[in-house]
C-alpha cells in the first residue's frame, strides 16, 4: 500500500513484531480517522530510527484482530520482541496525540520501565 511501511497480515503479522520495537497502526478502510491519520503515520515511521512501523487493515484481519482485543479504530499497538507494550486507540486522535504518547512510550521502555 505505502513504500515506507510494511503490511502486516494475519499471515506474517507474528513474524513483522518478532523483533525489536514495532508500532502497529490497525486501521480500516471505512474509518475516516484511520484514513486522516495516515499521511501522519508515514511521517513520523520515516522520521523515526527507533521504532519500525507497520499497517493492519483490520478488514482483512478480522480474526487477528479480535485475537488482538482491538475494539475500535484507529487503534495503534506497541511491541517490543513480540510482546505488546502498548496501546492507543480513539475515534478522536490526533497526530500530535500519537507522537506524544510513542515519545512516552519509547522514554518509558528506554528506562526499563515497561510492564
Amino acid at each position: 500500500m505505502t513504500a515506507g511501511l510494511a503490511e502486516a497480515t494475519k499471515e506474517n503479522f507474528r513474524e513483522l513484531v518478532a523483533e525489536g520495537v514495532v508500532l502497529v497502526d490497525v486501521w480500516g478502510p471505512q474509518c475516516g480517522p484511520c484514513l486522516a491519520l495516515m499521511p501522519d503515520v508515514e511521517r513520523l515511521a520515516a522520521a523515526r530510527s527507533d521504532v519500525r512501523a507497520v499497517k493492519l487493515d483490520s478488514s482483512k484481519a478480522r480474526r487477528l484482530c479480535m485475537e488482538l482485543r482491538v475494539m475500535g479504530l484507529p487503534a495503534f499497538l506497541l511491541f517490543q520482541d513480540g510482546r505488546e507494550i502498548g496501546r492507543l486507540a480513539a475515534p478522536d486522535l490526533t497526530a500530535a496525540r500519537l507522537t506524544e504518547w510513542l515519545d512516552a512510550s519509547l522514554d518509558t521502555l528506554a528506562q526499563g520501565e515497561v510492564r
